[in-house]
Order: structure tokens, then sequence, then C-alpha cells
């Protein structure tokens, strides 16, 4: 890699760059702001997606309509993933090119009986979703998102404490002048799982004596919201950090906000996307959940969700075989969009300097994966780089390679090794990320516009 690549890309930027930096970012802050789980997500994707004359492969499917090339669908699982599909003009077994993305993030998700009231304090009782560090949930404002389904069938959205009007919610954490005990305990111990419980109320109902503080919490829910008590068991609410996205440091070039793992890859994937004009090879987009939690369930990258839909996709252009499907699987470029661990010269100890993203370098790439040993990695094809060097190169993308920390520290990986059963070439891109996986993550503005202008080019050309 040249020394051009190894410098801020803050510098090498015109003033007119700098401003379209400026104009991405805010559109991307106003996502984080109001998309904060995967339903957010993908109802807002499928706004766009309509917006810019997608058509839902379903109602494709029901009509009974046929597909040709420059036709532009989506498709929904559940809710809480989506496809998109820019059909091109070669046949569908030459294979398409995609950006594999997730849209779920770490969240303290509400437990399906979860009020109950001690000594006068009302909690609701959570299980902590992905993989976190459990002490930075607490006495943080926290926000309740979600959809509550009645037996009727009626949908309730939930969105309460992101208004400064609206009440917020907290997990407490013991006072220091009585935690000689709680810290001497292990990081991940001082505060445990069935510990991160939320307040939600202290105030009785009226001419009521036992558990007063919980028949009142149930009031207000059934009063404001029409939510009764049974209605948590076919709900999935989650709290989540309350309050908008920021540009972060003097200089803002930064951008502080909740869930950019991975939804900073989400939006950049689909933003190139709705932007790609009609080429030869069909362009694809894909946001799925579960990741966190191993890409598991019927919403997950392991679900045949994809692959059904390209075999409907094929079918609608009269192209559908079994093997013509596994031959366009097998045929296809992927870039598997995620975040990578960026530098922190406060924990220098952890990374390898020679081998780590860097915030303000750039797209980044992970040849590989996994842990130590390149356990439960997918290992790209230098042949495969090759060619992204050499298109990015042509593009005038910035980028860099990484790996996420020192070996024997461990790692990580997305939905890349996924896909890669296919047989289909695949790398893990993205961004580069500090404090990944805590409430609030910090990216740096030129990253997210660098790897944007790096998926519109793969979709166009790879």
């Amino acid at each position: 890699m040249s020394d051009d690549k190894k410098t801020s890309v803050w510098s090498k930027y015109t003033e007119k760059e700098r401003a379209a930096v400026n104009e991405l970012a805010r559109g991307y802050i106003d996502f984080l702001s109001d998309c904060k789980t995967e339903r957010e997500s993908v109802t807002e994707a499928v706004r766009r997606a309509r917006a810019a004359g997608y058509r839902d492969l379903a109602d494709v499917i029901a009509k009974g309509e046929t597909l040709a090339a420059g036709d532009k669908v989506y498709a929904v699982n559940m809710k809480k993933a989506i496809v998109l599909f820019h059909i091109g003009t070669e046949p569908m077994e030459h294979g398409m090119n995609i950006l594999g993305a997730h849209i779920d993030t770490c969240r303290l998700d509400v437990k399906q009986n979860p009020l109950y009231e001690d000594n006068g304090l009302a909690y609701f009782d959570t299980h902590y979703y992905g993989g976190i560090k459990k002490y930075q949930w607490v006495t943080i404002p926290l926000a309740l998102h979600g959809v509550v389904v009645k037996k009727d069938g009626t949908v309730l959205d939930v969105t309460i404490g992101e208004d400064a009007s609206e009440p917020a919610f907290c997990v407490t954490d013991l006072l220091v002048h009585l935690s000689q005990e709680q810290l001497k305990k292990s990081a991940d111990k001082v505060v445990e799982g069935e510990k991160l419980d939320v307040l939600v109320g202290t105030l009785p109902l009226a001419g009521e004596e036992k558990e007063a503080v919980q028949k009142n919490v149930l009031h207000l829910l059934q009063e404001k919201y029409g939510i009764e008590e049974d209605d948590f068991l076919s709900a999935e609410l989650s709290f989540v950090p309350a309050g908008a996205a920021r540009e972060m440091g003097f200089d803002r070039s930064m951008i502080l906000g909740y869930g950019q793992d991975d939804r900073v890859c989400s939006y950049t994937s689909l933003a190139a996307m709705l932007e790609t004009k009609p080429s030869k090879r069909t362009a694809c987009c894909l946001l799925v959940d579960k990741e966190e939690i191993g890409s598991v369930g019927a919403t997950g990258m392991r679900s045949h969700f994809f692959e059904n839909m390209l075999a409907e996709l094929m079918n609608a252009l009269g192209q559908y075989s079994e093997l013509a499907v596994r031959r366009a699987l097998a045929s296809s470029k992927m870039l598997s969009s995620d975040v990578s661990s960026g530098y922190d010269a406060l924990y220098a100890e952890a990374f390898d300097k020679r081998n780590v993203a860097y915030l303000g370098r750039g797209m980044v790439f992970n040849k590989f994966t996994g842990s130590r040993g390149k356990s439960g990695s997918n290992d790209a094809n230098a042949e495969y780089l090759g060619e992204l060097r050499a298109m990015l190169d042509a593009r005038g993308v910035r980028y860099q390679s990484a790996e996420l920390g020192k070996v024997d520290l461990g790692g990580g990986g997305t939905i890349a090794y996924i896909m890669a059963l296919y047989g289909m070439q695949v790398i893990d891109s993205g961004v580069a990320v500090l404090s990944m996986h805590a409430p609030w993550e910090v990216t740096s503005k030129v990253d997210v516009y660098e790897v944007k202008k790096g998926y519109a080019a793969f979709l166009a050309e790879a």
C-alpha cells in the first residue's frame, strides 16, 4: 500500500468534496437518529426504494407479471430484512454484484413478562442482545422502541423517550460510596445481566395498596398506548440509547451515534444501490437481521430468504432452474459490508499498528476475519482483491486494509463466510469505528463518504 493511502483523506479533498461529505453525513445522521431498530430501518429502506422506482416483488409474483432488464424490485422478510435488485442486461447465471450489510445492533430487549415492583420501584426485566460491555448500559438515558401486536392483529408502533417532551428510562447503578465489593469484581461481572433491569416508575395508583406502582404503570400503558399486560407476550420491545446522533469534535469531523455497527454500511449500501444506473450485471443490496447473534433465525443471513427471492426473481425473468440459481450465486461477487475496529491511541496495546484501520483513511478491507488461528473466517482470494484494487483506484476511492486487533486477542466477522458457501467471491469491507458495540459509537465523516463511493463503484463495475 502506498504512502498516499496512509494519510488522512481530509488533506486530499477540495472544498466541493468537503461539501459533499457533509451533505452525506447529514442524511446519515438523520437515518441513525430515526432508525434504531431493524423494523424502523426496513421501513425507511422501503420508503426510499419506492421513491426511487422500486416495486415490491411480492406484488409482481401475486399478479403473475414478468420482469426484464432495467426493472427494480425489492422484497421484505418479516419486516426485519430486505433485498433490492436492479436487473442487468446479462443473464442472471452470469452473477450479480451484491452489497450485504446488517441492520441489527446491540440493545436491551424487554422480556415477555417484564413488569414487576420491588418496594415502590417498578422495573422492566430485560435480556441484552449481542456482545456488550454490560457496565456501559447503566445510568444513560434510554428510549423504548418496538411493536406490540394485539390478539386481533392490530400492530401498535411504540417509540417513547426520543422527544424531549417524553419520559426517558435508565438502568440504575450502585453509588460509589457503597461499591467497595462491587468494584472488586471483574469488568464482565461488575454489572450482571440480571441487573440490567430498567426503572420505569415510582408513582402509586390511587386507591391501591399492593403493587400500586406496578398497577399505575399498567394503567398508563393502557390509557396512553392501548397496551395491556398480556400484550407483552406478543411484543418486540427494546431499550436503546435515547437521543439523536451528532457531529463530533471541535472540527465536526466525526459522527457520534448509536447503532453505527452496522447501520453505517447499511445506509451507504442502500444509498449506492438507489443511485445505481442500468448495467450489464444485476445489482443487489441485502440488509439482514441477527448478525450480532450469529446470523441465525428466519431473518438472519443463514435463512433461505435471499436464495428464495433470487429464485422468484429469476422465475419472473423466465430464467429459473435450480441449476441456473446455483450458477447465479456461484458467479456473483460480493462486498460483505460491516465495520472494522478503528485504532484508538488510548488502547494501542490491542492493535497491530501496521494492520489496523485508522479513522479518516477511507474504506476498509478485511481480507480475512475470524479469531486467532483464522477460525470461523472467510479468507478472500488474492485475485479478487487485485480486481477490487484496480477498480477503486480507477474511481479515485481511498481505501485501507486491516485486521480486527492483535492475533491472539480474537476477532470477529460478518456475513461473508455464509455467502462464501455459495462459491462466490466475497470480502469484508466497511468503515473504521471507535467504541464498537458501545451505546454510542464514533465514525469519521470522510470514511462514510469514501465507503459510499466504493460501494457505488463496485455495483457499477465489478
